[in-house]
């Protein structure tokens, strides 16, 4: 639990310094200390590690995206909710192709845990949808869908919800 609140407690140390050198005179110093002080705030409340998981799931190099979300140790005590979130939705999307059955609990994780971005909840809905055609749970999959397709306001899933829609017409 200490891990957790490090960050933020270096950031308000960090603040309190720069404060000081105000009152000492120092402008330069402490402006300098208060923009530095952002840093390990704001990596309080985005992890590194997950921003750069982010960046190889985009590039789709999953290797890479494993090796970042392997380096977080203990994600339950060092993450805040939302990057907890975003840890177990990378982790389910990097496991989709290989192993379907800690994906699906993955991707469960993420949605009870509470993804912030709608597309993001949009397409782990679209797996989860994916996931229960494959074990032939037909209702599932279309209300899932359903979910999913609301989510989708910008219509970037469009196509593959249309993929899996036709796909699901074959059961």
């Amino acid at each position: 639990m200490l891990r957790k609140y490090l960050r933020l407690s270096i950031g308000i140390l960090v603040i309190a310094t720069a404060v000081w050198q105000f009152t000492a005179g120092e402008l330069g110093n402490g402006l300098f200390l208060l923009f530095m002080s952002l840093f390990p705030i704001l990596f309080h409340f985005r992890n590194e590690r997950i921003l750069i998981g982010l960046w190889h799931m985009r590039k789709q190099d999953m290797v890479k995206l494993g090796i970042q979300l392997d380096a977080i140790k203990y994600p339950e005590q060092t993450l805040i909710k939302g990057q907890l979130a975003y840890y177990y939705f990378l982790r389910g999307l990097m496991l989709s192709q290989t192993e379907l059955k800690q994906s699906e609990r993955f991707m469960r994780k993420a949605l009870s845990t509470g993804l912030r971005m709608k597309q993001d909840q949009a397409l782990a809905k679209m797996q989860l949808a994916a996931m229960a055609m494959t074990k032939r749970r037909k209702r599932e999959a279309q209300n899932l869908l359903t979910e999913a397709k609301k989510l989708d306001s910008k219509g970037v899933l469009a196509d593959q919800l249309k993929m899996l829609k036709q796909q699901m017409k074959r059961f």
